[in-house]
């Protein structure tokens, strides 16, 4: 069973929604396997930054669905949902979002001092996810005393910290320089092939979607194209930087939240 499946797929902006609103994602069906490093690419404007957030569960579609480990992310109510996004799916950004108030170690365990995890045990995960992306000796300095490359790594450890299914990366190397956006895409894809974490990233950059092992490109809310690399590694690698995350909580009836808009 794929890992990540979006069915029918649709999000419309505007008052009428789907009926005259702007159609950013239009019948989208794909599926995602354990262990594959994906690139969703296109113009500005192509829905590719919409498909992320849809598959998780950051803005609720229009039509469709979104399943992740079998389970219906619409069917679920927004605390169910919130969990599943906390516990399940690691986000990354173009903005590090590292809190300048806390050293990069509080940052990357946060997730789970919110999950209620014993303090000194979040410390111990968030260490391993900082060795985990080479960033384990600046472990306590403040994001303001780290470069940008440095502070996107330790948002990549954040993401990591919960061992989840899944890791969404919108532009990630947007804000960096051409030096170490490899570093980050390198990192991103050493995670796939030598720990099997899923990872599907968004960018605009062909060079950096040239190093997935599977690239989907989009145009006008469709996927237009999708390739695999003949070197991509097998999918289905169990991932091995398990560190006792929760599971997906049951669902337990169908509520509608309102979207957050792109």
């Amino acid at each position: 069973m794929p890992i990540l499946r979006a069915e029918h797929l649709e999000k419309a902006f505007g008052a009428a929604a789907a009926a005259a609103g702007v159609m950013a994602v239009a019948g989208v069906d794909l599926e995602i396997e354990a262990g594959q490093f994906v690139a969703i690419t296109g113009a500005s404007g192509s829905g590719k930054s919409t498909l992320l957030h849809l598959l998780g569960g950051i803005t609720r579609p229009t039509a469709g669905r979104v399943l992740l480990e079998g389970v219906d992310l619409a069917a679920l109510g927004d605390d169910q949902l919130a969990l599943v996004r906390r516990r399940r799916i690691g986000f990354v950004f173009q903005r590090y979002n590292l809190l300048p108030e806390l050293s990069l170690v509080e940052n990357v365990s946060l997730p789970l001092v919110l999950d209620g995890m014993p303090m000194s045990r979040c410390d111990a995960a968030a260490r391993v996810a900082l060795e985990t992306v080479g960033m384990g000796h600046r472990a306590d300095h403040r994001p303001d005393t780290l470069s940008g490359g440095e502070q996107q790594r330790g948002a990549i450890a954040r993401a990591l910290v919960t061992s989840p299914a899944v890791v969404l990366a919108d532009e990630p190397t947007g804000a960096l320089d051409s030096e170490n956006s490899r570093r980050v895409v390198q990192l991103l894809r050493t995670l796939v092939t030598d720990h099997g974490q899923t990872v599907v990233l968004v960018t605009h950059d062909p060079g950096i979607a040239a190093e997935a092992g599977r690239c989907i490109r989009m145009a006008d809310g469709r996927i237009v194209s999708d390739t695999i690399r003949p070197d991509a590694p097998a999918a289905g690698k169990t991932p091995s930087l398990s560190r006792g995350a929760p599971a997906v909580p049951p669902a337990t009836g169908r509520r509608r939240g309102k979207g957050k808009r792109r």
